[in-house]
């Protein structure tokens, strides 16, 4: 009987995938959705798109099915879109059709389709202007922005003195230090590192960042007006979760690169002494006389690739794609990796080179598949924010301090920790010289 009954699964497995493949077949195809690799009952694909690396598989598929596949993630398919090309037609040329944002479950559970990351249609459109207008209205790109990076800065360097050239981790100093730019925008003050309800907020923070990076992030009644308490708070939340955690890795994985490659740490300090000085903080006007450290930020942003993919998009009614039709509520990611690591863009992607945004003659050069914060309608709203905090804070402490690694430089690991949603530097400590 046991013997029976054993039979007797193996032939329902066996049915259930049969079904499962002549199903596959039937959807995929042209006029049809993308082709892809076979879905397994259940488990869907999850065997060849390993969610630890999700960037690197999703490249070897797209090497044998093109810039754009399906794969089904459990029972659910998702297209990808794999290359610039593929990539800036959907969120550029074609925004309207690909601006909404796909399910994700962490943002149902934490944000119940509120703020401005997680949220859609009129409500989206509505937050996300109002919150762009109040940036602007704070200073955004304007002086008054400038001035309280350039204060907390001010606290940083304090943090970094008492270290007194011993051996320390900077993860912690530089997330308060990012995170205390959005509570002055937000709530009108910074709060000191040792703030008991301060640390709760950063804590829970990281939490939520670390939960997008992890598989449960990635499976499986609204009310009238956006204006509400609980919508603003969703939203001053987003800020603080897109603005904190994404920032402070970025400059945290620079001074990793910056430990790695201390020629370069160099160039960016005599560049630093013949365009600031010692006398005057750096700003944001001084970026563009500082062609070489403006090139190395965003060969930092390149290199890393905080994001590989972006957060999820979806179409709202069947779209015809290349020669594909996409279904209505089909999840769509982009893999921003493959656009940022293009070897025909940027020769040797996987080696850092702030070469890669110069001209021959030193002068900065742009290059439109610079995308490390996604593109068209769901571009992230504090990309302007982000971009000034980075280059002031990375500015700022090299003008300051000499960064030393506590191992051979040759010997330091540049890998990320996690390579799902996000990509984060391995744990390592440095000792900052006063210079």
């Amino acid at each position: 009987m046991e013997l029976l009954g054993g039979a007797t699964i193996v032939l329902l497995v066996c049915i259930a995938c049969l079904l499962s493949f002549a199903a596959w077949k039937g959807r995929s195809g042209k006029g049809k959705m993308p082709p892809g690799p076979a879905p397994l009952p259940i488990l869907g694909n999850l065997l060849q798109v390993k969610p630890s690396n999700l960037a690197k598989t999703l490249q070897k598929l797209s090497e044998e099915y093109g810039p754009v596949f399906t794969v089904h993630l459990g029972s659910d398919p998702v297209v990808v879109l794999h290359g610039y090309d593929v990539v800036k037609e959907a969120l550029v040329d074609r925004a309207d059709e690909f601006a909404a944002r796909g399910h994700m479950p962490i943002g149902d559970r934490a944000n119940n389709g509120l703020g401005i990351v997680f949220s859609n249609n009129e409500l989206w459109l509505e937050v996300r202007r109002f919150s762009l207008t109040t940036l602007r209205n704070f200073g955004m790109g304007k002086r008054s922005i400038e001035e309280r990076i350039q204060e907390e800065s001010d606290y940083l360097l304090e943090e970094i003195n008492k270290t007194k050239g011993r051996a320390f981790d900077p993860t912690f100093m530089l997330s308060c230090s990012v995170s205390n730019v959005i509570c002055s925008i937000v709530f009108g003050k910074r709060y000191d590192y040792k703030d008991k309800k301060f640390l709760a907020l950063m804590n829970n923070v990281n939490n939520i960042f670390e939960m997008i990076n992890s598989r449960w992030g990635q499976e499986k009644d609204r009310p009238n007006s956006s204006f509400h308490m609980k919508n603003l708070i969703t939203s001053a939340f987003d800020l603080f979760l897109a603005g904190t955690e994404t920032t402070s890795i970025t400059v945290r994985y620079g001074l990793l690169l910056l430990l790695k490659y201390p020629k370069i740490q160099e160039k960016i300090q005599e560049e630093i002494d013949q365009v600031v000085g010692r006398s005057r903080k750096p700003c944001v006007a001084d970026r563009t006389q500082m062609p070489y450290t403006d090139a190395v930020v965003h060969e930092i942003q390149r290199f890393i690739s905080l994001v590989p993919l972006a957060l999820p998009h979806t179409v709202t009614k069947d779209t015809s794609f290349r020669d594909y039709v996409i279904p209505k509520g089909t999840t769509i990611f982009p893999v921003l990796t493959s656009v940022l690591h293009d070897s025909k863009e940027f020769p040797n992607p996987h080696e850092f080179n702030p070469e890669h945004f110069l001209n021959k003659n030193g002068s900065f050069k742009k290059s439109k598949f610079f995308m490390p914060f996604s593109a068209g309608k769901r571009i992230c709203p504090g990309e302007g924010l982000a971009r000034m905090e980075i280059f002031l804070l990375i500015a700022t402490i090299l003008q300051n301090f000499t960064l030393k690694s506590v191992v051979n430089p040759q010997e330091l690991n540049i890998t990320p920790t996690l390579s799902g949603a996000g990509n984060v530097p391995p744990a390592y400590q440095l000792c900052a010289v006063p210079r």
